[in-house]
């Protein structure tokens, strides 16, 4: 095995785990907090990516700035979706909740169809987009580097927040408990997971070039690290992001084909961990 490829898809691996885990923890709020699997969750990825396309288009806004109106945005348009559809199935079933949001991801989808098509669509002139760096043998790419970094900050700055704050303790033991609105802190908590999930569009729509069906790939992410970390449990995902990450830039760049096998790695992770869980559960 080439020591030189080896190192370069782990490294690919590790900086990749910091967009994955931004992503998957907006989803591990939502199951953990609200009590609801979302599985709209990608496309609101997937709009986060759209509006840095189209205001870098219209606007000629670079994505790293556009990151201050796609996050409010986002937040914005999670609290609108929260308040007309997803507070009214809280108490309901489980299979409506679902029904409810794989329908609101739909939706959200076929609107960016008609808004953009369905080819993948490109930002221009970004200077920064191939630049890289090389230590031996490994490149590392600065927007990816870039990426993991903010998305890191990103992270762990949720982590202090849902640590330091009261809004850990009305989303812990009840916001009842502590003066705090229930709806609202589950509002705020919704829209936070749609802010999010906006920023790691951003990132995505400067590494790639995204198209409007990229949400599903990105929820079949979210979804294997939540449950490999245990869902609802928000402390995992970190180390959740990084096995699964280094797990798809392994079979990626080290098995022959293996790029056609990414979505695969993860639909393995759930598949093998749902059968561990639940053999541990019946003995």
């Amino acid at each position: 095995m080439d020591l030189s490829l080896l190192l370069q898809a782990i490294v690919s691996g590790l900086l990749s785990s910091g967009l994955y885990a931004l992503v998957a923890i907006g989803l591990a709020l939502a199951i953990g907090v609200i009590g609801i699997v979302n599985f709209a969750h990608g496309e609101f990825f997937m709009i986060g990516a759209f509006l840095t396309y189209q205001l870098a288009v219209s606007l000629g806004l670079d994505p790293l700035i556009s990151i201050l109106i796609v996050a409010p945005a986002m937040f914005i348009l999670g609290a609108v979706i929260y308040r007309t559809t997803i507070q009214y199935v809280l108490n309901a079933p489980e299979l409506n909740q679902m029904l409810l949001t794989f329908g609101l991801g739909i939706i959200l989808q076929n609107l960016a169809l008609l808004q953009w098509g369905g080819d993948p669509r490109t930002i221009p002139s970004i200077p920064y987009r191939s630049l890289s760096f090389r230590i031996g043998d490994v490149t590392f790419g600065y927007v990816l580097l870039g990426s993991f970094i903010i998305s890191l900050l990103l992270v762990l700055g949720l982590y202090w927040v849902l640590a330091r704050t009261p809004f850990r303790r009305g989303m812990r033991i009840g916001a009842s408990l502590v003066g705090l609105n229930v709806n609202r802190t589950y509002l705020i908590t919704f829209a936070l997971t749609a802010a999010l999930a906006g920023i790691g569009g951003v990132m995505i729509a400067v590494i790639q070039s995204p198209t409007p069906t990229i949400g599903l790939a990105f929820t079949l992410k979210a979804f294997a690290i939540v449950v490999l970390a245990g869902l609802g449990n928000i402390r995992g995902i970190i180390w959740a992001s990084v096995f699964v990450a280094l797990s798809e830039s392994l079979v990626a760049n080290l098995i022959p084909n293996g790029d056609s096998l990414r979505n695969a790695v993860f639909f393995s992770i759930i598949f093998l961990v749902l059968i561990w869980r639940g053999r541990r559960t019946a003995e």
